[in-house]
């Protein structure tokens, strides 16, 4: 596939250094010519110097016989006349951008999308995204990281194993026997700072980062089982007022009524707004740094605090001193990924990476064959993928011993029909119809595609 990507910042950067490595063919565009010349350099890719929305500047990079064109910039505006030129001029079929102002997403403008107007096919929202994995970080207090699967039904869970787990030192087969009716399987495990696939006899021993994927209905047995406790987030402290803020409060205004919502915002103007928009949640204005100003928004006896300002820095030493008040749980929000390693240490207890989320989504309308969702773990180091089963795919019709599986994939579930499989017997047969989800290391994820992907004759 040849695939023109517009942006080489680090979310250009990120999907180009997923899909060079699978062998597609990849051009990068970017005005710096720095960010060009590095991705060339570092990466299998091709570089072109220049506006994105230029014709000239697509047709040198191929747009002529181009399969996709992903226009990630930093301006909405050159995102969209970007996709329109690719559309109009040289008659790409595939176009996502990426757009950030709240106003070109509001539900009663959506018809100057069309194919015949402004031709974008996918429309992706960094706040939204973020905000979407704020509210599952705060919906699973006892995890680092959360997301959810085949609609709802699976759980893709990371926690910590503390030096109390109930089964430290047992071997993961163990587990499987002592726990035999548990819908619950370790997909991943970080120690020592790598990230690998456990093999059955493997053990678990404190301060593993582990990676649990778990039918939701066995989800709080699955963290008893393993040490934690999920306590109901009720009291909950906001540091920044902007779109995933105001997102934020608006979702957990709508969700429960039962939650007591406080935002900090500097800027005057964006606290008055969001007074406007929202209904129960209180707002402050004042610097979220202030330590007056978190003990006035009670922040010793709030259950979780997010930050998530514009500034990593701002974020992380809010989580710091919130965390030392007595906060029970503090997330921040980190574009930067080379300072998620020093969350731990810090004691903040989540991290949002902004460009991490915008990369899975945007993977997400990648991928070959039937690809529902793509979740990226860590700093691109693995995937979690879900896709539907094909009749042409090659592990159509065979058993699960049968599947040639790379030794850095696990299956973290598989669903038949309305039932949820979370870990299937090597018998089991996988049928055309059925839905995978599968945990891929990331030099794993080419062969994964090529288990799951379309033959030419399906079409």
């Amino acid at each position: 596939m040849k695939v023109i990507i517009c942006g080489a910042g680090q979310v250009g950067w990120q999907i180009a250094r997923h899909l060079s490595g699978e062998r597609n063919d990849v051009t990068v565009v970017d005005m710096n010519p720095e960010l060009v010349r590095r991705a060339a350099d570092v990466l299998d890719v091709q570089g072109t110097v220049g506006f994105a929305s230029h014709p000239d500047v697509l047709e040198a990079a191929g747009a002529r016989d181009c399969d996709l064109i992903i226009a990630a910039t930093h301006s909405d505006e050159v995102n969209m006349v970007t996709c329109q030129v690719a559309q109009s001029v040289f008659g790409i079929t595939r176009k996502i951008a990426r757009l950030r102002s709240q106003s070109y997403l509001n539900p009663e403008y959506t018809d100057i999308y069309r194919r015949d107007q402004l031709p974008i096919d996918v429309i992706i929202s960094p706040e939204r995204e973020v905000a979407e994995a704020a509210l599952q970080r705060l919906a699973s207090p006892a995890t680092f990281d959360t997301e959810s699967f085949m609609g709802g039904k699976l759980q893709l869970m990371g926690i910590v194993i503390d030096q109390d787990c109930p089964v430290l030192a047992t071997p993961l087969r163990q587990l499987t026997d002592l726990f035999s009716t548990l819908r619950a399987i370790v997909v991943g495990v970080r120690r020592d700072e790598r990230l690998f696939a456990p093999e059955p006899g493997d053990q678990l021993f404190a301060g593993d980062q582990i990676y649990l994927s778990s039918h939701t209905d066995d989800v709080a047995r699955t963290l008893e089982i393993f040490g934690k406790v999920s306590k109901r987030q009720e009291r909950i402290v906001i540091i920044g007022g902007g779109n995933v803020g105001l997102a934020v409060a608006k979702a957990l205004e709508e969700r429960s009524g039962k939650t007591r919502t406080k935002i900090i915002e500097g800027s005057r103007a964006r606290a008055e707004l969001a007074a406007d928009t929202l209904e129960r949640t209180i707002v402050l204005h004042g610097d979220g740094m202030s330590a007056e100003l978190l003990a006035e928004a009670n922040i010793s006896t709030a259950d979780a605090l997010l930050a998530v300002t514009d500034d990593d820095k701002t974020n992380i030493l809010v989580a710091v001193r919130a965390k030392q008040a007595g906060c029970n749980m503090v997330i921040s929000l980190v574009n930067d990924p080379t300072l998620v390693p020093m969350m731990g240490p810090l004691g903040i207890d989540a991290q949002i990476n902004p460009r991490a989320t915008t990369v899975s989504s945007i993977l997400r309308h990648v991928r070959h064959g039937r690809v529902r969702s793509i979740y990226s773990i860590g700093d691109a180091e693995a995937e979690v993928i879900e896709a539907q089963v094909l009749g042409t795919s090659p592990i159509s019709g065979k058993m699960l011993r049968d599947v040639e599986f790379p030794e850095g994939v696990l299956m973290g579930g598989l669903m038949k029909g309305d039932k949820v499989i979370v870990r299937p017997k090597a018998t089991t047969r996988i049928e055309e119809g059925d839905v995978v989800v599968l945990f891929a290391l990331s030099a794993d994820v080419a062969e994964v595609e090529r288990l799951l992907q379309v033959s030419i004759d399906y079409f």
